[in-house]
Parts: C-alpha cells; sequence; structure tokens
C-alpha cells in the first residue's frame, strides 16, 4: 500500500487496455472509479473489477462509482434507477416517515447487493448540497431538500445503511455546492454569501458525518476566500472542513479536469495537494492527462495508509 500515490483514475472503456494496465501497474494510483462508459452488463463489469484488482493483486483495492440514482445512474444497463433521485426520497420522508425509511432501506440495500457482488466498494454519496431556487440543474434533483436539517438527517441514514452494507460513502460537494448558480464542469462558481448563512445552512449539512470520504466542491466562497476555489484553499480546507465541520477522514478533490479550476492540469493537482487534498480524483480516461498527474503526486503519506487500513477493516 505504501507504493500507491495519492490519486484516483477513470479507464476508458469496458476493457483494461494493455497501455491501462501498464500504467497501473507503474504508477499505482490509490483507486479507480467506474462510469457508464465502463458498465455493459454484470458479468463483463465484474470481470473488469476483478482485472483492475488484479493489477495490485488486491482484493480489497478501493473502486469508486457514481451511483447516486435518477439522472446519475452508472448502473443504468444493470439496474434502471432513473425514478429514484434523492429528492423523491425526502419527498417521501415528509409524507410518510415509516413509508421512507422501509423503502430508502430496500433501495440501498438493493444497490449495495449489486456493488458488492461486482467488486465496488465506494459510492460517491450522499449528495449534500442544500438546494435553492437558483441552484444550478446540475445539482437539482442529486440534492435531498433546501431543508438542512433533512438534508442532513437523510445523509445520516444514507451513510448508515451503505456502511452496514460495508460500501465506503464519500459525501460532496463539501462543503456545500447549493448556492451556485453555474456549473463548475464549465465554469467556476462564486459564492457571495454572508458566512451567518453559509454557516447555517450549507456548511451545516456536512458537519459531523461518519463518511469515511468526502469530495470537494470547485467553488469559490468569497466571504472566506476570494481567490481560491474550495479545492485550492487552504482556508476553507483547513478552517470550514477540517476544523468546524469537523470532517477528519480522507478528502479527495472533486474531477480535477473541470473547467472550474483555471490552471493547467498539473498546477490544479499542485495546488490542490497544497490546500490540503488528500487524494485527486480524474475521471475522464485520458491517459495523457493521468501521465500528468501521476507525475505530480506524491506516494500517499501516513495520514492515508492509516485512513486506508481504517477502510480495509470496514471491509471486513
Amino acid at each position: 500500500m505504501k507504493s500507491r500515490k495519492a490519486f484516483i483514475v477513470g479507464i476508458s472503456s469496458t476493457i483494461l487496455k494493455k497501455n491501462e494496465i501498464d500504467f497501473l501497474k507503474i504508477n499505482k494510483p490509490w483507486g479507480v472509479i467506474l462510469f457508464s462508459r465502463n458498465i455493459n452488463d454484470f458479468s463483463q463489469t465484474r470481470k473488469l473489477v476483478n482485472k483492475i484488482k488484479s493489477c495490485f493483486r488486491d482484493n480489497k483495492y478501493p473502486i469508486l462509482i457514481d451511483e447516486e440514482g435518477g439522472k446519475v445512474s452508472r448502473l443504468k444497463k444493470i439496474i434502471d434507477t432513473s425514478n429514484f433521485p434523492p429528492k423523491s426520497f425526502a419527498k417521501l420522508y415528509l409524507k410518510n416517515k415509516k413509508k421512507f425509511f422501509y423503502q430508502y432501506k430496500i433501495y440501498i440495500n438493493s444497490i449495495s447487493q449489486i456493488l458488492n457482488d461486482l467488486g465496488i466498494n465506494i459510492n460517491t454519496v450522499p449528495v449534500l448540497d442544500v438546494v435553492r431556487d437558483k441552484t444550478n440543474k446540475t445539482i437539482g434533483d442529486r440534492a435531498f431538500s433546501n431543508r438542512v436539517k433533512i438534508v442532513s438527517k437523510l445523509g445520516d441514514y444514507c451513510i448508515k445503511l451503505y456502511s452496514k452494507n460495508k460500501i465506503g460513502t464519500v459525501i460532496k460537494h463539501i462543503p456545500g455546492h447549493g448556492l451556485a448558480i453555474s456549473d463548475s464542469h464549465f465554469s467556476t462558481p462564486v459564492i457571495n454569501e454572508k458566512k451567518k448563512i453559509l454557516n447555517n445552512i450549507d456548511f451545516l449539512a456536512f458537519k459531523k458525518k461518519k463518511s469515511l470520504f468526502a469530495m470537494t466542491a470547485h467553488i469559490i466562497y468569497s466571504q472566506y476566500d476570494p481567490i481560491n476555489t474550495a479545492t485550492h484553499s487552504k482556508i476553507i480546507i483547513n478552517d470550514i472542513i477540517r476544523k468546524k465541520l469537523k470532517f477528519k477522514r480522507l478528502l479527495m478533490s472533486d474531477d480535477i479536469s473541470m473547467k472550474a479550476l483555471k490552471y493547467s492540469l498539473k498546477e490544479n493537482v499542485i495546488k490542490s495537494l497544497k490546500a490540503g487534498c488528500n487524494l485527486i480524483l480524474h475521471c475522464n480516461g485520458n491517459i495523457d492527462e493521468m501521465r500528468v498527474i501521476a507525475d505530480n503526486v506524491p506516494k500517499i503519506d501516513d495520514f492515508v495508509i492509516k485512513k486506508t487500513s481504517q477502510f480495509y477493516k470496514f471491509l471486513i
């Protein structure tokens, strides 16, 4: 484990190509994330996951996926969750709590069973952004609610259910994407809201969560740091995420190739690590970009080794 480097990568297709096998064996990323492009059917996906793990001779090797339900469903060729966005469960919670707890448990247990059978051990949920009227549609019904207490409570339950099923979770997009009116895939959202609102609503949804992982927001919170996105901000990571929100586990960047980050790929990587991200996430499977990242990330440090060991114990 000590030889691994502090980044997570995607791969290009439904099979592991020779140059990707070589890349994984030489550069030893901390984990691999799967997307719809990697998934045709159950047996193919299971073979792919096993092939990735065989590169490291590690059956617990971190394999991530975005299976939020609704419009973000990477498993749609295996199970269709398009009718189950997080918002729909929050509506059910308000309408009939007993029915919510029953149905949400069945839903997460079903997803977890498939993930376990495939060999995938981390799901990048829950989305804990508190939605507003002007929230960019890239979040939309991926968020539970516009009420922070509901977001927090349902987030806790989501983490608990996945944990019972031995699936690690990634709270996102810390410390809160809800006030962003632009899409961070294409431009840099700037949130100018007062600290009091941020602390009492957006940031509060992420406080004291028991998730093993968290993912940063590529957003500028101008009242705290007018220059840097959360991913690049020592102020946001140290003062807000680590101290105020008390998140003590592994912090990964959102996708480092997103347009919200304005520097070169190399600079984006270096700035994220200097700010306090533990792991760099790169999703698009472009091997030339992956090589740039591999050349600019260090081997995982003692903190990452310790938290990864805890994750491995959690999987037992």
